[in-house]
């Protein structure tokens, strides 16, 4: 089996950092398109809210790792980040619109 960029398979630190860059990248920008999905008045607005904040709090996360160098902490950070706002979308309490390119819609 080959490895993936997952620290202690063999993989050079430069494909992981690419691999991070461009998750980070993708992560903003879903960050920038989704927004909560149920209106205000709805008891599942929060529920939409809190998913948005777990996102940004660990896209944060994702960023302070990376400053420090651990390369392996920042992805993983990344990767919850990111399936927060995919969880989001599958489950209607964020919108990101049509684009099935940066979140898993529907199967």
């Amino acid at each position: 089996m080959t490895g993936e960029g997952i620290p202690g398979d063999g993989a050079p630190s430069e494909d992981l950092a690419r691999r991070l860059q461009r998750y980070l990248e993708i992560t903003t920008r879903a960050l920038t398109l989704v927004r909560v999905a149920p209106p205000e008045r709805s008891f599942l607005h929060r529920g939409g809210q809190d998913m948005l904040d777990m996102a940004r709090t660990y896209l944060e996360d994702a960023r302070h790792f990376r400053a420090r160098g651990d390369l392996a902490r920042a992805l993983a950070a990344v990767s919850y980040a990111h399936g927060w706002i995919d969880a989001g979308v599958r489950l209607g309490l964020l919108d990101g619109g049509d684009n099935d390119e940066i979140f898993t819609q529907f199967s």
